[in-house]
């Protein structure tokens, strides 16, 4: 507990000493009667007679001259939309757009973001993007984008852009419905920032001015919009968005006949206010869903994968921001996958669910979902109601204390017949802090679950503290999660552990044409259990960096500990195991390096060098891309480890190899095949994607995958024997009121 003191005491400490960020840039917003057409064209009268925001300041390779390119953004409104001008300068006409599929990275590309903070929290905001062919994304940033993790694509909504090219620059125009958007009823004032990459220049600027020591995403520095009147949301703001899906399986593995499907449902979007909205489905269905990646688990704990289906990710963070990445008390994707009789994963039908999610008042924030799933007698699964309530109340200026209360609760009948809890609870709250200038940044929980009969209160609990400048920065993290906390919906990697995990950083700016910056840190990870004292640790003396071509890099020499409280297959093979009670020290080297994405050929690679546990390890991974521009990719991603343990007869090996193809016919035709050939899951996986957007966010999938088996197993099944097959067909057409 002492732990816990420390931080409360250094985080008042903090949250008494702020100091303000630079002076803050304005842009005036005009309300306009007529609007202007979105066809990236800057030719109406209306733009000329508006003072733009300009003078851009690059943020790499430096962040302390102006930028090469500037420039303008212009903003107008009306009752229903925020219209937005801009006009890009650049060095010549050689414009790189790597694709027209909307929801592009922007590395690598020429296009520009404008984020948009609302609430003026500078906690969560908007972005969208476009670039000089017109093609656009969007997404949210939350946590105030203290990290890259703070970003997100997935968020997708209704609005329009377009670009034209001309000589030396290019021209945007966007409308953004306020449909799209949460906000304060009656407001005067948001939070605005921008940023765009210039490959030409090799450049990427900013409209406030980022120190490059903060993520490009960061909150902290953004200016402010003012309206030339209060905006007010206008009449009814309701979408619908139903589907029709149709599709064949085959279960060739257990030589089942072919099952055909036939599904309707959708979801509704209800603003209840202006900051506050209601999502509502029914019987949803994600099939369109691209598939994870696949990938080599050499580890004794579960790996994470990320939602991607489109009903939970607005205002996302209110659900998931709770604990650590390694321990979360809600996780979405546990609701719909169950565990059967055979305790295999399977899908578990979601029957409906609501969603109410976003700002009471400036200030405050609500989360409410429930879902029902469905009974599964065959496969011994009993429907479970999950409900949640999150609650965050900001403090300070960037700073929010948040509770959360996670139930699922399944009937008594079938609970007991398939011998299963009858719920599970969770209760916790978080204290999230970050000073103004984000200097000092982290976060600490407690958290408790229940469960019946339960006879203690097993907790969850953690505490991070980040300070970071120019020159060097550190951070001290600590967790704890007790042998009995059981979260079932949520995300728990490990258990009945106490972890340290300090760091250190010194950054170092050459401004070179070779390199840009580099940093050494050293870190330390070390893992407790109550009845066995030390069970892991990792210690890492590092150096990495960033090239002047935009290259990274990032090597590493690693000592590592371990002690197996569980037989272990350190090779992933289902291989003879080490036994529980065994320790090991050993060491090795790891690497990384991504090359110029600026190029239509980019790779990277990742690599292991050295002992691993009682014996050695070489490992290979990374990515190849070929890029024919602006139609799509070429793709291979690829990992290769090579086993030489004595305690075995001959050496073992893991490969996994993933080709993938993306081609963009235009900007509303898309394809997408995607093949996985991974030894250790003993699968061969194709997954082939067609995608029409023939009206806004409305679109015709069309969706083939495979399964096949890799390499001969004791079932005497042989390469490439075909698991099972699945085509689906599925339409969604966006209606608003």
């Amino acid at each position: 507990m002492k732990y816990i003191h420390l931080i409360i005491i250094c985080l008042s400490a903090f949250c008494l000493n702020e100091i303000g960020a630079q002076e803050e840039k304005y842009i005036f917003v005009k309300k306009i009667d007529v609007a202007p057409s979105i066809d990236g064209r800057l030719d109406e009268a209306l733009w000329s007679d508006l003072t733009p925001a300009t003078g851009f300041v690059q943020y790499f390779p430096t962040d302390t001259l102006p930028a090469q390119g500037q420039t303008e953004i212009y903003m107008v409104f009306n009752d229903q939309s925020l219209y937005v001008g801009i006009k890009c300068y650049g060095a010549g006409n050689n414009w790189r757009v790597n694709t027209l599929k909307r929801d592009y990275r922007a590395g690598g590309n020429d296009n520009i973001t404008l984020v948009f903070d609302s609430f003026q929290d500078e906690t969560n905001a908007y972005f969208f993007g476009i670039n000089p062919e017109g093609v656009i994304r969007e997404g949210v940033i939350t946590k105030g984008g203290n990290s890259f993790r703070d970003f997100d694509e997935s968020w997708d909504n209704k609005w329009k852009g377009e670009s034209q090219l001309y000589d030396g620059y290019y021209t945007s125009e966007i409308e953004i419905p306020f449909a799209a958007l949460r906000f304060t009823e009656g407001s005067k004032q948001w939070k605005f920032g921008a940023y765009r990459f210039d490959t030409q220049d090799n450049e990427w600027s900013t409209w406030t001015g980022i120190p490059n020591n903060n993520p490009l995403v960061c909150l902290a520095y953004n200016g402010t919009m003012e309206w030339e009147e209060p905006i007010t949301s206008k009449g009814k703001n309701i979408s619908f968005i139903p589907y029709i899906a149709s599709g064949i399986s085959k279960d060739y593995e257990n030589d089942v006949n072919s099952d055909w499907t036939r599904d309707i449902g959708g979801d509704a979007k209800i603003a209840i206010t202006s900051g506050l909205n209601l999502d509502l489905t029914i019987n949803p269905d994600f099939s369109q869903v691209e598939v994870d990646r696949q990938i080599t688990d050499l580890s004794r704990f579960e790996i994470f994968f990320p939602e991607r289906r489109q009903f939970f990710l607005e205002n996302a963070d209110l659900f998931s921001q709770f604990g650590f990445a390694t321990s979360n008390p809600f996780f979405s994707r546990r609701i719909g996958v169950a565990v059967d009789g055979d305790d295999n994963l399977v899908q578990n039908r979601i029957y409906a669910g609501a969603r109410l999610s976003g700002k009471l008042s400036d200030d405050t924030r609500i989360g409410v979902l429930n879902m029902q799933t469905a009974n599964d007698l065959e496969s011994q699964i009993a429907g479970a109601n999950y409900s949640v309530l999150a609650l965050q109340q900001q403090v300070f200026k960037r700073s929010n204390i948040s509770f959360i209360a996670v139930n699922k609760q399944l009937s008594e009948e079938k609970s007991e017949s398939f011998g299963l809890t009858n719920y599970n609870r969770v209760f916790g709250v978080d204290f999230n802090y970050s000073n103004s200038p984000n200097t000092w940044f982290g976060k600490t929980y407690l958290h408790s679950s229940f469960t019946p009969d339960q006879e203690s209160t097993p907790l969850s609990h953690g505490a991070e503290l980040s300070y970071s400048v120019r020159s060097h920065g550190f951070t001290w993290r600590h967790e704890y999660v007790a042998e009995d906390f059981n979260a079932e919906v949520g995300f728990i990697r490990r258990k009945n552990y106490f972890r340290i995990n300090p760091s250190f950083q010194l950054s170092y700016y050459p401004r070179n044409d070779f390199i840009i910056d580099y940093d050494i840190e050293i870190q330390a990870d070390m893992f407790w259990q109550p009845e066995l004292g030390k069970t892991d640790h990792q210690y890492t003396i590092g150096i990495g960096g960033q090239l002047a071509n935009t290259s990274r890099f990032r090597f590493g020499i690693n000592h590592e500990y371990v002690y197996l409280f569980g037989d272990f297959d350190p090779t992933g093979t289902d291989s003879q195991k080490l036994l529980e009670g065994t320790e090991y020290n050993y060491l090795n080297f790891t690497g990384f390096f991504r090359s110029d994405g600026r190029k239509n050929f980019i790779y990277s690679f990742r690599t292991y060098l050295g002992s691993y546990f009682n014996g050695s390890r070489y490992g290979l991974g990374g990515n190849f891309t070929y890029q024919y521009i602006p139609k799509g990719s070429i793709s291979i991603d690829y990992n290769y480890n090579l086993f030489d343990m004595p305690y075995l007869e001959e050496q073992q090996s893991t490969f996994l190899i993933g080709p993938r193809i993306d081609y963009t016919f235009s900007k509303k035709l898309f394809w997408t095949t995607f093949i996985q050939y991974n030894t250790q899951s003993q699968n061969t996986n194709i997954n082939s994607r067609f995608q029409w957007r023939f009206a806004p966010v409305s679109d015709l999938f069309i969706v083939y995958t495979d399964n096949y088996f890799t390499g001969n197993d004791p079932s005497d099944r042989f390469a490439f024997d075909i698991k099972n097959r699945a085509l689906v067909l599925k339409l969604t057409y966006w209606l608003n009121s």
